[in-house]
This record gives C-alpha cells, sequence and structure tokens, in this order.
C-alpha cells in the first residue's frame, strides 16, 4: 500500500471519528481574491449564507473527495442544512438515492445502481455516501441520462427530439476563447475537426445546464438548505455550470471551490472568474 493511499484512508478515518477535532483544520484553501491561505474554519463564515457551493474533482483523485467529504461534513457540524446534489447520478435515479439516505438499501444493494450511474468508482464515494446517510443528509440526482449527452457529442444538440429536452431550457454552444481552450486542456482535443468539437462543446453545455436546472429546482423547493455540489472541476468552474445558474437565475449567491491543479487551476493564475477558493491538495 503506498503513502498517498494510507493518507488517504486516515483521512478519512478521522473525519468519522466523533469529536476529532484535528480533522477540522486539515484543509487548508486559497482565498482567490484576497490572494491568502485559510483553514477551512476561517472560510465557514463566508461559505455559509450561499445558497449553493460548488466542489470540484478530478474524478476517482482520493484527496479531492476527501476535502469534499471535510467540506460537507464542516458545513453540517456548523448547523447548516445541506443538500448534496450529485454529477455522479442521474436525474431518473433519485428514487434510489432517496431509499439510500432513508436507510432503506443496504450497501450491497445501493453498489450496483452507483455502478450503473457512474461505473466502478464506488470505493472512491463511498464515505461521502454513507457520512450523508448517516447524517440524513439529502443526496439529489442533477446528471441527465449518459445516452443524451452521447447522442450531442454524436450527432449535435438539433438531433435531439423534444421529449429527451425534458427540463432543460434551449441550449446553444456559446463558448469563448477561454472556455473553448480550456475544453481542449481539458480533453485532450487538438486543433482539428471544428464541428466535432463543436458537438462536443454542445454536449457540455447540456451537461452543464442539467445540472443548473436540477440543484436550482431543488433549491427552490428547499430554500432553508445549502446545495453542495460535487461535480468535475471543468464543470463547477465558473464559466460552466455556475454560469449557467447565473443565466436561469441570477440572484442565486454561490461560492465554487476547485482543487488546486497543475497546469489548470493554480495560486499564481487563478482569478476570481474562475474560481472562489482552491483546495490546497497535499497539504
Amino acid at each position: 500500500m503506498t503513502l498517498t493511499r494510507c493518507g488517504s484512508i486516515l483521512l478519512f478515518l478521522s473525519l468519522l471519528l466523533p469529536g476529532h477535532s484535528r480533522a477540522w483544520s486539515s484543509l487548508s484553501l486559497w482565498d482567490v481574491s484576497m490572494g491568502k491561505e485559510m483553514s477551512l474554519e476561517q472560510f465557514l463564515a463566508e461559505l455559509r449564507p450561499s445558497s449553493m457551493v460548488l466542489v470540484g474533482e478530478q474524478h476517482g483523485q482520493a484527496d479531492h473527495h476527501a476535502a469534499q467529504l471535510q467540506i460537507i461534513l464542516a458545513l453540517h457540524r456548523s448547523g447548516k442544512p445541506l443538500a448534496v446534489a450529485l454529477e455522479m447520478f442521474e436525474h431518473r435515479s433519485q428514487a434510489v438515492l432517496d431509499q439510500w439516505v432513508a436507510g432503506q438499501m443496504d450497501e450491497s444493494s445501493f453498489v450496483p445502481r452507483f455502478r450503473a450511474n457512474w461505473g466502478d468508482n464506488w470505493p472512491h464515494y463511498r464515505e461521502i455516501f454513507i457520512a450523508c446517510r448517516d447524517r440524513g443528509i439529502p443526496m439529489v440526482g442533477v446528471n441527465v441520462p449518459r445516452e443524451i449527452t452521447s447522442q450531442v457529442a454524436r450527432s449535435g444538440f438539433s438531433s435531439l427530439e423534444p421529449e429527451q429536452l425534458g427540463l432543460l431550457p434551449r441550449v446553444s454552444c456559446r463558448v469563448d476563447p477561454e472556455y473553448l481552450e480550456l475544453m481542449r486542456q481539458a480533453h485532450g482535443h487538438g486543433q482539428g475537426g471544428d464541428e466535432a468539437f463543436t458537438r462536443f462543446c454542445e454536449a457540455q453545455l447540456v451537461w452543464d445546464t442539467s445540472m443548473a436546472v436540477y440543484s436550482l429546482d431543488y433549491l427552490k423547493r428547499n430554500p432553508e438548505r445549502t446545495v453542495i455540489l460535487l461535480t468535475g472541476s471543468v464543470h463547477a468552474w465558473k464559466k460552466g455550470v455556475p454560469a449557467q445558474m447565473q443565466r436561469l437565475s441570477p440572484g442565486t449567491g454561490f461560492k465554487v471551490i476547485l482543487p488546486e491543479t497543475a497546469g489548470r487551476f493554480e495560486k499564481a493564475s487563478v482569478t476570481p472568474a474562475d474560481a472562489d477558493y482552491l483546495i490546497l491538495v497535499g497539504r
């Protein structure tokens, strides 16, 4: 077992120990607008008034999921009513999440349903799901069916039938050069194939818009709660889901927290147009 793996396991265990105070001081964050490092406790007061908190991740990165868990538990511990929205679950699978949180489905029954939504990644997310179940924190599926985004990426947004649009507002691919470049960096697209890349961008915007719509819909029905959206960093980036949230509901207050990522989101180059905070991984 590697030292990194051991460290992640110890961190998860420390988070689950009742009354263990060091877990709440182990996460370091970078305040982007102020250009300074701060502890989780220091930034909780700034986080609490927000209706939406988007916490990015690189899927399968243990440190990122450990940080997400700390943020969820810290806000819950502070007494703030929460819900956790998930890119990892489709909206149409909401009944499964409700049964899980209500304790009506054991882990052996739940894991195949998780796998149907998000593949063989349960070990990376297990502690988050268990923490929400044990504390009665609602979990909300906010993704669209995979076949819709696959179809858009393959044939374009115009190929969707009206019934496939569901609750989504009209989506088009209006990307600025910065968004285009980040999409290329994040997903390895070269400079060629403009039509294919346009279809890819349309699929990304369907994805971003659906997560914004379903998260906002839950918040409208549960205004007393803060919704924490766990999603990939490119979606959580302010040009992704937050831009769609601002378009759909301009008055909704949100914060964006991204893990520090070499070559993408770094202290030296990140701006408030990208995120509000960086998670300083490995500190």
